[in-house]
């Protein structure tokens, strides 16, 4: 590395990521009670949306209707980038054809033939990217919705 990255080379790096086929995603949520729980998903980047694919009865899908919100983490600790994000809608696998081929395309398998799946939309309300210490600061290139860049 040579330093740290500019604000928009760092926006274009994330996104790039996020479209990588077969990428993968750790999704934490909490219960109502506050429980945490992180699982590891294949993920789908969509129309500027994550896409997860999950069984309805899942915890994570579970504490998403309940609250919502969600904290994902994409890529490796020496390139991470960190999302605050909102579930958007969830989708029967088999309910939304388009969604589904996207989703395919990108992840490591296609759950349409699955037996209660669903797709999570997620719409992300703040990212943070960094590699090294170097790039702590000015890491959030996402607030509100907004690209910084």
């Amino acid at each position: 590395m040579t330093g740290p990255r500019d604000a928009a080379t760092r926006k274009a790096d994330t996104l790039r990521m996020w479209a990588t086929p077969e990428i993968d995603v750790w999704v934490a949520t909490a219960s109502p009670e506050g429980e945490a729980h992180l699982v590891p998903l294949s993920l789908a980047w969509v129309e500027e949306r994550f896409v997860v694919a999950l069984q309805a009865s899942a915890r994570t899908a579970r504490d998403l209707r309940a609250n919502g919100r969600a904290r994902l983490a994409v890529g490796p600790t020496r390139d991470v980038t960190m999302i605050d994000a909102v579930l958007e809608r969830e989708v029967p696998v088999s309910e939304d054809a388009g969604l589904g081929v996207a989703y395919a395309a990108q992840a490591d398998w296609d759950p349409r033939g699955s037996d209660g799946y669903v797709f999570l939309v997620l719409r992300p309300e703040r990212v943070q990217a960094w590699r090294e210490a170097d790039e702590i600061a000015g890491r959030t290139v996402m607030r509100r919705r907004s690209w910084l860049v």
